[in-house]
């Protein structure tokens, strides 16, 4: 009880030096429930829009993936025959059956040709009303649609465009575009997480979506009362046999549920990956605040000591009052993890993901998760605070007021430091030189571990060095102000080191990613400057195949000299050596492919692959299965013949560009695959006639003015969107980074106001004999800029480190090109010195306004 009386008084009496470690503690907490509860929720509402939307059985093609639609390579959905509704309809339990169309592989524009696609990257749905829809949706105006000229679409969309009735909107499939105006809008009775929908009538949307009556993407089955789903669907395959796929209501939201299911672990795995480094950064937090407590309050202990407590009650006593900080900044934490998550959904609502805050899911665990990693990483970070206050002498906290230094310890540090960061170097060096990237990545992971522990180890023996060259650089203008400042940073050189090793963590993989980045963008830049012979890319960002009237319009541009078709199928190999690849890509192409991509070939000429039946195929496949220039490959290809092709070419692996790609010509596809079945462009390259490349450029988008699902790119477009994309995947995890820095300011800030209250005598006698306010703050704020500049030369320099060998490893991919992004590194190391002056602001203000004569009597 004395012991906790004690941990009390102590706790509450420095209160004010507590809360910063708290807020470190409330963060990394608070990350981690945001994280579980808005995941959680998202998960909550895909499961009531899944269970809410799906019939008791449904029916469908074998070629439908379990989470729904697949379209083939012509862009259209797979169907079934519309015999099998009236076959359904005499199935023992079926109350009711509805036949439906749908389709995602579609783009829906207003009147201005302006997409209606959520800008979230959502599903756009078109297909025909059935029952299950007015379940889940609501007529708010107007009518369902009747008649090709008709549509409706869900009110979110509507609201979001400015849709009215009356409006008219386009549907481009496939076979083409179909126009009708705005008949009713719809509003969802449950929340739609992000996609838009639009709603034509069954014959409609058959010719709209499908291009033939008589067919239905699925039929919808009810049970008859008192029928169970699993039993009606064991009725239902009695009567179809095996040619369909029947799912039940929960199998069917199974595997909707399991579609979304990756991309939401992905989310929530790295989330939480960075709260562990704000709950990594929050350590040194909180060991510097209370390795300065301890030494603050030696004489204390000391009395404490002197008067008979042992040293486990001293030590538990500081554990105590990590306990009770870890608690206090746990709960709070978890109130503002809850808040976070309601924030993301606001945000995610902005951004065209509607999410409703009546399915907030706070599962028991999510607190419970968040009290314990709160107060177990507190406590954990406290303990060698409080060992080390338990060692303490009674005698010497008498004599001095502060811990003593402890030469031997230091140079423990220093050797196990230099040989984990020599480790950690050396694991580098075997995963720069690696000969595959996946055996190197295990060696990265290991040397990155070690390289970052050992440069925390040895930060206090490299704290001495750094801070006096950069106090020589930036602080010796200044004067004794500028000399008094690098003392009071060199003073403890176990807190600089800790404070710095804070913000180095953070600034580390930012600099990390920064530089795999930016030699992503150059080497992809490079191999398209090598390999990509043609002018133009034309492509629908979403993958929905190029119909044949925009390729014929992309042919009749005026100023374009050569077009080149690409196709992708899929088809079973059997090769020489007797196995069955099954479901392998095979990319058709008209034979000035050669020419538009410049694939390096290993053996033959890739010219001589488009020959009648015959193909190319990549090195390593043609390694592992003894492949060789002649060699025959029996290739049964998906809705076509079987045939026997020549392999004419082997192309190299390390390709960046249709890496892995394996080639054949489109006449030789068209020989196998029946013209109804033959897959629709993917892709199409055009080539401007010489000195027309600005006057094709423009006659492209012109000829595609009425085909705005797709886009023409020159080879400078196409390189901006690729650095637009890595740019805005590095922004995001930047903005995550950005909660480690914020923890490690905190640090920053910490370390210098419990520095200036150990320092308060001493302050005093400064001022006394002259030193003035101004002139204090700015020694202050020079200290706090040093201690950020040394946090940042550690993290930048062992980011560029770990992202020159992750090059190393994307080289052997074929991302050859190290690229360091100097003005990415210099603007960090620049906002490093700005991070120490604003942590400086409060520290510094508070020491100015200090009473001289109060200050020196303080002991």
């Amino acid at each position: 009880m004395t012991v906790l009386k004690t941990s009390m008084r102590n706790f509450l009496a420095h209160k004010g030096r507590m809360a910063l470690s708290a807020v470190a503690v409330l963060l990394s907490v608070a990350f981690v429930c945001g994280t579980l509860v808005f995941t959680d929720t998202m998960n909550t509402t895909f499961d009531k829009l899944f269970a809410a939307t799906a019939s008791d059985v449904t029916v469908s093609s074998k070629e439908a993936s379990d989470g729904g639609e697949t379209t083939s390579g012509n862009g259209r959905p797979p169907v079934i025959p519309a015999s099998v509704l009236d076959e359904i309809e005499g199935v023992d339990g079926v109350r009711s059956a509805e036949g439906t169309v749908y389709s995602t592989s579609v783009t829906v524009v207003d009147g201005d040709k302006d997409s209606l696609s959520p800008a979230n990257g959502g599903p756009t749905i078109v297909g025909s009303w059935n029952d299950n829809d007015a379940r889940t949706m609501e007529i708010t105006s107007g009518a369902v649609p009747e008649g090709a000229d008709q549509i409706m679409v869900d009110a979110d969309t509507a609201d979001k465009h400015g849709l009215e009735l009356g409006d008219e909107i386009g549907v481009i499939s496939a076979l083409g575009t179909h126009t009708a105006k705005v008949s009713g809008i719809a509003d969802f009775t449950v929340t739609n997480p992000g996609a838009a929908l639009f709603f034509l009538d069954v014959g409609t949307a058959q010719q709209t979506l499908v291009g033939e009556d008589g067919v239905y993407t699925n039929v919808n089955v009810t049970a008859a009362a008192g029928v169970s789903d699993a039993q009606l669907k064991k009725n239902v395959v009695a009567e179809l046999g095996g040619a369909y796929k029947v799912q039940t209501a929960k199998e069917s939201a199974d595997a909707n549920k399991e579609s979304v299911g990756d991309f939401m672990n992905v989310m929530k795995y790295a989330m939480l990956g960075f709260a562990g480094i704000a709950f990594l950064v929050g350590i040194f937090l909180i060991i510097n605040t209370f390795s300065m407590l301890v030494a603050q309050r030696t004489r204390e202990i000391g009395l404490m000591r002197a008067i008979g407590s042992s040293r486990k009650q001293v030590n538990r006593s500081v554990l105590v009052e990590a306990l009770l900080l870890g608690v206090f900044g746990s709960v709070l934490g978890v109130g503002a993890g809850i808040g976070l998550a309601v924030g993301l959904m606001k945000l995610m609502g902005m951004m065209d993901m509607e999410l409703s805050t009546d399915d907030l899911t706070v599962a028991w665990t999510t607190p419970a998760l968040g009290l314990l990693l709160g107060v177990v990483v507190t406590v954990l970070a406290a303990y060698l605070p409080a060992r080390r206050a338990g060692k303490i002498s009674p005698m010497a906290a008498l004599r001095d007021a502060g811990t003593p230094a402890d030469a031997r310890a230091g140079w423990i540090r220093g050797g196990t430091g230099l040989l984990l960061t020599g480790a950690g170097g050396f694991a580098l060096y075997l995963a720069g030189s690696a000969d595959k990237a996946t055996d190197g990545s295990m060696w990265l992971g290991l040397g990155v571990v070690l390289s970052l522990i050992g440069f925390v180890v040895v930060g206090p023996v490299l704290a001495s060095g750094v801070v006096r060259v950069l106090g020589a650089i930036l602080l010796r203008a200044f004067g004794p102000v500028g000399r008094m400042a690098e003392r009071n940073a060199l003073r403890n050189p176990r807190r600089t080191g800790a404070t710095g090793a804070a913000l180095m963590i953070g600034l580390a993989l930012v600099a990390c990613l920064s530089v795999v980045g930016s030699s992503m963008v150059a080497s992809a830049t490079e191999e398209l400057d090598k390999t990509v012979g043609t002018d133009f890319i034309i492509q629908n960002d979403t993958g929905q195949p190029i119909t044949p009237q925009a390729v014929e319009a992309v042919k009749k541009a005026p100023g374009v000299d050569r077009v080149t078709e690409y196709k992708w199928t899929q088809a079973d190999f059997t090769t020489p050596d007797g196995k069955t690849s099954k479901d392998t890509a095979i990319t058709a192409a008209d034979p000035t492919y050669a020419t538009d991509l410049r694939v390096e070939t290993v053996a033959g000429n890739l010219g001589d692959a488009y020959e009648p039946d015959s193909m190319s195929v990549h090195e390593d496949f043609a390694k592992d299965h003894g492949i060789e220039l002649g060699s025959k490959i029996e290739v049964a290809f998906e809705d076509g013949r079987t045939g026997t092709l020549t392999v004419r070419a082997i192309t190299s692996s390390e390709a960046v560009v249709d890496a892995g790609a394996m080639y054949t010509s489109i006449d030789t596809l068209a020989r196998y695959v029946p013209a109804e079945k033959m897959p629709l462009d993917t892709l199409v390259f055009a080539s401007a006639k010489d000195g027309r490349t600005d006057a094709a450029y423009t006659a492209l988008k012109d000829a595609l003015h009425d085909y705005p699902q797709y886009t023409v790119r020159d080879q400078t477009d196409y390189k901006d969107a690729l650095k637009d994309q890595i740019g805005q995947l590095l922004n995001m995890i930047y903005g995550l980074l950005a909660l480690a820095i914020v923890v490690a300011v905190l640090g920053v800030v910490n370390t210098l106001a419990l520095s200036v209250v150990e320092r308060t005598r001493e302050i005093g006698l400064m001022r006394a004999i002259g030193l003035s306010r101004r002139q204090l703050r700015r020694m202050i704020r020079m200290e706090s800029v040093v201690i950020a500049l040394f946090g940042a030369l550690l993290g930048l320099g062992l980011g560029m480190g770990w992202g020159a060998t992750a090059q190393q490893l994307l080289a052997l991919e074929g991302l050859k090109v190290l690229d360091i992004p100097w003005p990415t590194i210099i603007g960090v190391f620049l906002g490093s010195a700005f991070v120490g002056l604003f942590a400086a602001l409060v520290p510094a203000f508070r020491a100015g306004r200090m009473n001289v004569l109060n200050a020196i009597a303080t002991d």
